[in-house]
């Protein structure tokens, strides 16, 4: 039922209810501004990686590798999630109204919105944030303010999601910077099945970062 944009209704609230409902549906909010009705997606094609996709470039191997940096998750969700809604390093376009940092801000403190942070000493210079629904991970937005700050945080989200034994990295729609790192298009009806036999899985995304990077 969904139009050419892959627009399936339109209206409602930012209720973690309603949030959960929509991801476990393979659906997204995508407003506007605070003051326009809520557009909620479910494009056709879906982008999405698969972990044994994920390119890591020699150059992101090494900065991974340096010691300069270093990973952590849900330390600083509402910072990472502000920074994504910013100027220059934002990777994304500009739907992270208020009211959305309210909601997702609220879905972390319940255990279902997650962050990735990357850290040069104590400055936040990278991160990523999104839902988990089952073993499916909705990538949101990422942003850096050093070069490959935004590879490392989602190289950093996709060792940790393998470690956690998630299925799936759904990042939404393709850019040539997700396509640069392995994401690819699938039909929106292959990614619906696969979120039908995710959302049941017992996997929990947790607080403390797994896995190795670039490994």
């Amino acid at each position: 039922m969904a139009s050419a944009e892959g627009i399936v209704c339109v209206g409602g609230g930012l209720h973690p209810q309603l949030l959960l409902d929509a991801y476990r549906h393979g659906i997204f909010p995508w407003p506007t501004t605070d003051s326009e009705p809520i557009y909620w997606f479910s494009p056709d094609p879906r982008a999405v990686i698969e972990f044994d996709d994920f390119y890591v470039s020699r150059r992101l191997r090494r900065r991974l590798a340096s010691g300069r940096y270093r990973g952590t998750c849900n330390v600083a969700f509402k910072q990472v999630m502000t920074e994504c809604g910013r100027g220059p390093g934002r990777v994304g376009g500009t739907w992270i109204t208020p009211n959305m940092i309210r909601a997702y801000n609220w879905m972390n403190q319940l255990g279902h919105a997650h962050s990735i942070e990357v850290w040069e000493g104590d400055k936040l210079v990278g991160g990523v944030y999104g839902v988990a629904v089952g073993s499916i991970f909705a990538a949101e937005s990422m942003f850096h303010r050093v070069t490959d700050g935004s590879k490392m945080a989602l190289a950093y989200l996709v060792a940790h999601l393998r470690a956690r034994r998630f299925t799936l990295l759904d990042i939404q729609q393709w850019t040539d910077h997700t396509g640069s790192l392995g994401a690819k298009e699938i039909s929106r009806a292959h990614y619906l099945a696969r979120v039908a036999d995710g959302v049941g899985r017992k996997v929990t995304f947790g607080n403390v970062l797994l896995g190795e990077p670039g490994a």
